[in-house]
């Protein structure tokens, strides 16, 4: 016997054996269906007793385990099913004579036989043959589990009649010995008179009946020919047969305590009646192994004596000493080498019970010593059976890593180099059920949350095995989302020199099959979720940008309140309160303008150790209609924070949410959603669309300045112009006004704001907007020109300063308007400052400055609907000099009582010459520097 049966458990030790097999030519499909059908008659009730027989069937089974039946019951063919099809009478005998032939291969252990028909109507069908049995088709044959039970009753005469004979004292007859096949050489001469041999023979005797027993639902009976085979063999050194008389003793046990079976399955077998009826208060650590002696047995297996019943009972094992047992009779087993299947399987047996007795680390030894059995020369089908065998064994019990172990073994044994054609598709169907042992899952969202689980090492080789499997199967797309899915979670642990031959590989796959976010779906029915690279690159914050200062929308304050109806008439809500706090949190106090350009920034860096490459960066959206235009990065070698400005178009009004971003890296598309992120700060992904509104260009006639204004400091000036006059001088500024947006501007209206200091009489800037107004609306493309006038009326007089003057002069003189500030330039008085130092200069600068922002404001379109607008501001600076001063103030004695002489010393400071006119139209005219009285 070379290959093993890795489903056995200890209860199949009280099964019957019935292979079902098909005889010809049988469509595959029907012959599982009837298999099916035969295959749920695992149990029967046997008449006129309270006995079960339970039945175990195999559509396939070696002839040569057949033949170690006689050293364990179970292993033995009793029964045959054959299922065939005939079409016609012709075709019968050589159906017939295949049907002796199949029966032929179990001969020497058939109990009873039955060939079912499919397909033959006629004389034929209509003769009534006991073992066999005719339908119609496969689809009118309601009665074949019926057959099957008949069936199973004629299995069940024959094994009471041979359990009877075989238990009956014949004390005048010679005992055989039975024999395991490689055996029968050994005893070829030996004396059959001497006393070892009998007792010998006289155990494995016990040992079988014990098995029969088992077989036929009479376990107290088994166990009592158990322990007296282990005792017989015990003495006589009969190795072999005191193994498996200890396995019976264990199976025997195991049954008693777990009714529930060991196989795992949900239908388990059902306890025997034989059985005591407290069961349930059977386990007994202390049962001692007490003999009863073999007169307490009957034909039947029932005892009237209730007290020999208590007594049975305690030759079953505790479920401690089942596992010693298991022990002692697998070191038997070990004792020889043709017996390796044998040790396997009670090996796997005892890790059965031992997984529902939670014992792992005892069923971890037993496995391992399963895993160094040799059993000869295997082929790869059998290797890699065993393996998976072992992986299950080993899940079974917890074992979790160990169990991927060895379905990592099985997986590569399926691509062996001895196999002609490898099994790829085998090979990753078993890596991917590795994937659990090693704490690792296909989707990318397991990783992104805590601390990294699991080996990072053994992760990182099985996901190449992942990627080089896919491959060989012709799966590039897979071999694609393998690597990515290896690149995002194991970036950490990868070297430089790793990261460098992992994305050449990406990029050589993605040449031929580039990787998107979509879901794969494998044959099994597994998917593979999306594997977004948000880690090439990191990013660290999102940041919504507002609209430059001249494309901001602003309300209406007496729309401003019109969109709050549906606001609650109570002050506090409890009810609204946690969704209004949400959205406050989330919502940005700035809006977004239909049809304008938007902008948000990223601050990102790059962890690879060479310049990433970043194509079709854009962002991820919803609310609105939102045109995303993309951009390329170039980012550097482990750069840093690095800031990145994404830019896209609303062509909707409403809420928009920025969702994330999307990328292209090696070849792979990603969507990054900002919930995936993570350490991400964001000050807010909602925004809302106000419709659009039309843009105005602003250009004007005198020079830009780049002077910045102290007037408007709190807000920043799109433009400003610079002019410098005399003061009492009129300049003319001319603003062009151009619609350059695709909205007509139906309104206009200019303000300005003035933030001087000095004593100013009357504006300096004045203007008429009829001309202006009269061409709205303003087309698209179309301009209009305004006229500003700048006439500057500064008083440059300082009281104390003249007073100072007439002082000094003698005159008494009270609240002068006039004064001469170059008067102390050219005379400075000795407490004054020199005039080298910048505050000297400062202090005697003769330039003032006015300072005004002109704010136009326009609307138009469905924004003006809505009651927005935008304002377009030119800041205007003028430096103002005086245009002259009076120096000196003197009186003359009245002449008369109407009049009086004040005399004037005049200054022209400027480089011009001046013409100044009084009232008697007496001009006076002044050259540059120059002064006159």
């Amino acid at each position: 016997m070379s290959i093993p049966d890795y489903m056995q458990c200890a209860e199949d030790h009280q099964t019957v054996l019935v292979v079902v097999q098909p005889v010809g030519i049988v469509p595959e499909d029907q012959f599982f269906r009837i298999y099916k059908r035969i295959a749920s008659v695992r149990q029967l009730s046997v008449r006129d007793s309270q006995r079960l027989l339970f039945i175990r069937y195999r559509h396939h089974y070696l002839p040569e385990n057949n033949e170690w039946g006689d050293f364990q019951t179970h292993r033995k063919v009793v029964g045959l099913i054959a299922v065939t099809t005939c079409s016609s009478s012709r075709d019968w005998p050589h159906t017939a004579d295949r049907f002796h032939a199949q029966k032929e291969v179990y001969s020497s252990t058939l109990y009873d036989s039955r060939l079912l028909v499919f397909g033959l109507q006629g004389e034929i069908a209509e003769q009534s043959r006991p073992d066999m049995v005719f339908y119609p088709s496969f689809e009118e044959c309601s009665d074949v589990e019926r057959r099957v039970e008949d069936f199973v009753e004629s299995i069940f005469i024959v094994l009471e009649s041979k359990r009877l004979d075989r238990a009956t004292d014949k004390s005048g007859d010679k005992i055989p010995l039975l024999c395991v096949p490689f055996e029968k050489k050994d005893f070829v001469g030996l004396d059959t008179d001497s006393r070892h041999y009998k007792k010998r023979s006289q155990g494995r005797m016990r040992k079988h009946v014990g098995d029969l027993c088992l077989q036929a639902g009479m376990l107290q009976d088994a166990l009592v020919h158990y322990h007296m085979a282990v005792e017989l063999l015990r003495a006589v050194n009969d190795f072999l047969w005191l193994g498996g008389a200890l396995e019976g003793l264990c199976s025997a046990s195991v049954i008693f305590h777990y009714p529930g079976g060991t196989a795992g399955k949900a239908a388990g077998c059902k306890p025997s009646v034989c059985q005591p009826v407290d069961a349930g208060k059977r386990h007994r650590p202390g049962a001692q192994e007490v003999l009863i002696d073999p007169g307490a047995l009957t034909a039947s297996g029932i005892s009237a004596d209730t007290s020999a019943e208590i007594g049975r009972a305690k030759n079953c094992l505790s479920p401690e000493d089942i596992i010693e047992k298991y022990k002692e009779a697998i070191s038997y087993y070990g004792k020889h080498k043709n017996a390796g299947v044998i040790e396997l399987e009670a090996c796997v047996k005892a890790v059965r019970v031992l997984a529902i007795q939670k014992r792992a680390r005892e069923a971890s030894e037993f496995l391992q010593n399963a895993v160094y059995i040799n059993l000869g020369q295997l082929s790869e089908e059998e290797k890699i059976q065993r393996y998976s065998i072992l992986s299950e064994l080993y899940e079974l019990i917890g074992f979790h890593r160990k169990s991927a172990f060895f379905k990592r073994v099985a997986a590569m044994q399926c691509v062996a180099p001895t196999i002609s054609e490898p099994g790829w598709r085998a090979c990753y169907k078993l890596l991917l059920e590795t994937l659990p042992g090693y704490s690792l899952s296909l989707d990318p969202k397991d990783f992104s949350k805590g601390t990294h689980r699991g080996w990072a090492a053994v992760q990182m080789r099985l996901l190449h095995e992942l990627v080089y499997a896919s491959r060989r199967m012709g799966n590039p797309a897979l071999s694609v989302r393998h690597l990515s899915f290896l690149l995002q979670t194991m970036l950490d642990f990868l070297s430089d020199q790793e990261k460098k031959e992992v994305t050449q590989s990406l990029e050589n796959y993605t040449s031929k099959c580039p990787g998107g976010m979509e879901i794969i779906t494998l044959p099994d029915g597994l998917t593979l979720p999306p594997v977004p690279f948000t880690k090439l690159p990191i990013v660290r914050s999102v940041k919504l940008l507002n609209l430059p200062v001249s494309l901001q929308p602003h309300k209406l304050k007496g729309v401003l309140e019109g969109n709050l109806s549906n606001a609650s008439p109570f002050i506090y809500s409890p009810i609204l309160m946690q969704s209004r706090g949400e959205e406050r949190c989330k919502k940005i106090d700035f809006q977004w303008v239909q049809g304008d350009v938007c902008e948000v920034q990223l601050m990102v860096y790059n962890p690879m150790p060479y310049e990433l490459r970043v194509e079709n960066m854009g962002l991820l959206t919803s609310g609105v209609e939102f045109e995303s235009l993309p951009a390329a990065l170039f980012l550097p070698a482990e750069s840093g924070l690095y800031p990145v400005t994404l830019v896209g178009v609303p062509r909707t009004a409403g809420n928009i949410t920025v969702n994330g971003y999307h990328t292209s890296v090696f070849g792979v598309s990603s969507d990054c959603l900002l919930e995936d992120l993570v350490g991400v700060k964001a000050s807010g992904c909602l925004v809302e669309v106000i419709p659009s509104l039309p843009r105005l260009q602003l250009s004007t006639s005198l020079p830009r300045s780049t002077h910045s204004s102290q007037a408007t400091s709190k807000e920043e000036l799109p433009s400003s112009v610079s002019v410098q006059l005399f003061n009492g001088e009129l300049q003319q500024l001319t603003i062009t006004l151009e619609n350059i947006g695709s909205i007509d501007i139906e309104t206009l209206e200019l303000t300005s704001k003035n933030s001087n200091k000095d004593k100013m009489f009357g504006e300096f800037l004045s203007w008429d907007l009829e001309e202006a107004v009269r061409h709205l609306p303003l087309k698209p493309g179309q301009a209009v020109t305004l006229s500003v006038s700048i006439r500057v009326k500064l008083d440059f007089s300082g009281q104390e300063n003249l007073l100072q003057d007439l002082n000094d002069d003698g005159i008494s003189v009270t609240g002068w308007p006039i004064s001469s500030p170059l008067r102390q330039v050219l005379k400075p008085r000795p407490e004054s400052k020199p005039l080298g130092s910048e505050s000297g200069k400062a202090e005697y600068s003769h330039v003032k400055s006015l300072e005004a922002v002109l704010k136009f404001k326009y609307s138009g379109g469905a924004g003006k609907v809505e009651g927005y607008y935008r304002e377009l501001s030119l800041g205007v600076h003028v430096n103002v000099e005086p245009s002259l001063f009076f120096t000196r103030v003197s009186t003359l004695p009245a002449t008369s009582t109407r009049q009086c002489h004040l005399l004037l010393d005049i200054f022209n400071p400027t480089e011009h010459e001046l013409t100044v006119s009084a009232k008697n139209n007496q001009d006076l005219v002044l050259h540059a520097s120059e002064c006159q009285r």
